[in-house]
């Protein structure tokens, strides 16, 4: 069972508590009101934290046989989906730890978990397909194969569902499983990320650059000089802000008035080894980026994209995932050696 201990932060960052799980912690998630905070490990275990002691409610070691991928939070907060190696995806049950569905994917990997902002259907990506699932466990639909394997998947609202994988992102009708508008590029897209209103999509490329496209117009652009791949990109709550990083350096293009076309983004500079995730707090210009040192910081932002660090920490070793509280009052970390530290926030 995961042992509770306590950290020792430095600026916006307060104590709060740790636990840990049996291996990797690869995805997790908080409920819509916080109470409880949802890992899983690469050794395929789940697990529920309460979300204030961190007192684990329940755990099942090795359920994923092969080792979980993915984490889903439902929109209500009640049940949760996680996603493994086993071509399976599970629906748990938050409050009781029961497995609600359990839904045989394919064979490959299940590598991407996404509820629509409805709630009634969970998306997941499977070697080159994806499929919808609706909340009684039953197959939607499901899309013919991809160019290559599905990198990435987003709803750009309640009727569309966005993908990413070699040379394009497609969007599909969530009803029918249609596919719709197509936005082409010739190279590998590892990563991605819409705007809040959806007109907006980028996406990390293997060749050291951030694309992205305005669907409106279908206008694209190209921001390079990455000294690697830009696989952690986020919006934030707005839409102004786009955070990016290829490397130890964050950069963040601004979106206001006729941006980031021709201007100078933000450039936040302490980690010392590649950044690995970015996650805006909610309704609230709040950065905060993981990297591989296990550097965990909070950055302060302004609608430029300019910023200064407000926050930092140090967990074991790389930072997988980072998840704001919903309510932006604590900030969880998952790092590779199975650790789970959530800080308090001021």
């Amino acid at each position: 069972m995961p042992d509770v201990s306590a950290q020792e932060p430095h600026g916006a960052l307060r104590t709060g508590w740790s636990a840990t799980v049996d291996d990797y912690a690869i995805a997790g998630g908080w409920t819509a009101r916080g109470d409880t905070l949802a890992v899983a490990d690469s050794a395929g275990g789940v697990y529920a934290f309460e979300g204030k002691s961190g007192a684990c409610a329940w755990g099942w070691p090795g359920r994923h046989d092969g080792g979980a991928l993915a984490l889903a939070v439902h929109p209500d907060g009640a049940t949760f989906a996680t996603a493994g190696q086993d071509g399976h995806v599970l629906i748990w049950d938050v409050a009781g730890g029961e497995v609600k569905q359990a839904i045989e994917v394919g064979r490959a990997w299940v590598e991407n978990l996404a509820w629509s902002p409805d709630g009634r259907l969970l998306a997941a990506s499977c070697s080159r397909q994806v499929a919808a699932y609706g909340e009684d466990g039953r197959e939607a639909w499901r899309s013919d194969d991809h160019p290559s394997t599905v990198s990435a998947i987003a709803w750009s609202n309640a009727g569309e569902l966005a993908t990413a994988c070699y040379g394009r992102v497609t969007f599909f009708d969530a009803s029918t499983g249609e596919a719709g508008q197509q936005l082409s590029w010739k190279g590998s897209l590892v990563s991605m990320a819409l705007s809040p209103d959806g007109d907006v999509v980028a996406c990390g490329s293997q060749d050291n650059s951030v694309h992205f496209w305005r669907r409106s117009t279908e206008q694209d652009s190209m921001m390079s000089g990455y000294p690697g791949k830009p696989s952690a990109l986020a919006f934030d709550d707005a839409g102004t802000l786009l955070a990016t990083s290829g490397g130890p350096m964050v950069t963040v293009w601004s979106f206001q008035d006729d941006g980031p076309e021709g201007t100078r983004p933000g450039a936040l500079e302490l980690h010392v080894q590649p950044v690995t995730t970015l996650a805006f707090a909610r309704r609230a210009l709040r950065l905060a980026s993981g990297g591989r040192d296990g550097g965990v910081v909070v950055w302060s932002l302004k609608k430029s994209g300019e910023g200064g660090a407000i926050g930092a920490a140090v967990v074991a070793d790389l930072v997988a995932e980072l998840h704001w509280r919903p309510d932006g009052r604590a900030l969880a970390a998952l790092d590779a050696q199975g650790g789970v530290t959530v800080w308090r926030t001021r």
